[in-house]
């Protein structure tokens, strides 16, 4: 699993940590930075997927742009960044994985890349105590700039096999299923893993309304929905179904008595998402397709599918998780993610402006929520544990986490505080 990206010269970012816990919470202003910090998540997943670092940026077929493209992936007025994620495999275990690139000419070249293997002794009660010790598994040469290949250094105990590469693709990408020493090997598949297990979940309720194909894979922006439920084996299929009726039936002042799939069709291919609802038990309950259902229902069904159907490791991210969600429905959204989120293994990024969400969140979720803000000197994005906020008890003496939040109190301590720091 994922526990911290840092980001160096990334976008707006001069240099900045974000950490990764079960359920991690990104609040802040607009243009703060939230969303660069979620890009290079992004990236990350697009270069272990395979696809070159310039399209990872710019896009390409069946591959939107990040926001910016290569233009703005560098920190003006440089060209160059970096991204260093930590993976943790099990509890001894962690990997430090580290790509450099430098654009120009709309172009993304690869300039350094590492993976480190990093040993931790723990205790009788499996907690971690020190570092025993640490490998480099690959790492690169320095190359020139119009050089086409770059030279990465294999482990091997010496001073590394040379092994010749492209330049286009990260090295990760290229060593993938390659016959390599164990060590490199085991490490290559963690960290590849791991940022394949990104993902990126925008639910559009307008493409969520029609009908399907059979898939076993949940689209970015959820329009195959009922075609992911319907495909499921039949015992799997109900017992997702069933979960998400369960938390269905508390949003609306309707009642839900069921939220399932089905295919269509003379061939069967394809399938829609149906809920029946009851209204002073009258009759039958009407039946709704995905036509009929409100858009907070729709994002909420998909955002609860996303977190039943990824596989235990991932990390799944949502920006505006409560968006078209009535606030009062805000404790049932934290309650959903926490829930159903640990249960299966699945680590939560999301970012929020809703006051009520952070205001169910209570004291005992402050450790997990970083806020995005600018340095007022250089105007470079930064992140900071809301627990890391020297004036934090004094803040929250005045109100909840939300509260404080949308009246700015929280980015006006910031401002406060770096001023005092930079005088």
């Amino acid at each position: 699993m994922i526990t911290s990206l840092q980001l160096k010269d990334w976008k707006s970012f001069e240099q900045a940590t974000l950490h990764v816990d079960p359920v991690t919470v990104l609040i802040g202003a607009n243009a703060s930075g939230k969303s660069n910090a979620l890009d290079a998540l992004s990236f990350l997943n697009r270069i272990a997927n395979g696809a070159m670092l310039t399209a990872a940026l710019q896009g390409d077929t069946g591959l939107p742009a990040l926001r910016g493209g290569t233009e703005w992936a560098a920190r003006k007025p440089g060209n160059m960044f970096l991204l260093h994620a930590t993976i943790r495999a099990e509890d001894t275990t962690d990997y430090e994985y580290t790509v450099e690139c430098r654009v120009s000419d709309n172009r993304c070249d690869l300039v350094a890349e590492q993976l480190t293997r990093v040993k931790y002794r723990i205790d009788k009660h499996n907690v971690r105590k020190s570092e025993v010790g640490r490998i480099k598994l690959y790492r690169t040469d320095a190359c020139g700039n119009d050089s086409p290949t770059i030279v990465a250094r294999l482990y091997n105990e010496k001073q590394g096999t040379p092994r010749q590469l492209g330049r286009g693709h990260a090295v990760l990408f290229q060593l993938v299923g390659q016959k390599l020493r164990q060590e490199i090997q085991d490490g290559v598949a963690a960290v590849a893993n791991a940022l394949r297990g990104i993902f990126i979940l925008d639910p559009i309720p307008s493409h969520m309304r029609g009908y399907s194909s059979l898939s076993d894979k949940l689209e970015p922006d959820a329009r195959n929905i009922a075609g992911v439920i319907a495909a499921l084996p039949k015992e799997k299929k109900k017992e997702i179904e069933t979960t998400l009726t369960r938390y269905a039936s508390r949003l609306p002042e309707r009642d839900i008595r069921r939220v399932y799939a089905e295919t269509v069709g003379k061939f069967k291919t394809d399938a829609m998402l149906y809920c029946e609802e009851h209204w002073r038990d009258v009759g039958e309950p009407p039946t709704v397709d995905a036509r009929g259902m409100s858009d907070g229902t729709l994002r909420f069904l998909a955002i609860l599918t996303a977190l039943l159907t990824r596989p235990a490791g991932s990390l799944l991210v949502v920006e505006e998780v409560d968006n078209g969600l009535h606030p009062s429905r805000a404790r049932l959204m934290l309650e959903m993610l926490r829930g159903v989120g640990g249960k299966r293994g699945v680590d939560v990024l999301v970012t929020t402006h809703n006051p009520a969400l952070l205001d169910a969140m209570g004291m005992a979720m402050v450790p997990f929520i970083a806020v995005a803000h600018r340095d007022p000197a250089s105007g470079f994005s930064v992140l900071t544990l809301l627990e890391e906020i020297a004036q934090l008890p004094k803040l929250l003496a005045q109100g909840p986490v939300g509260r404080i939040s949308s009246q700015g109190m929280i980015e006006d301590t910031l401002e406060k505080q770096a001023a005092e720091a930079h005088s």
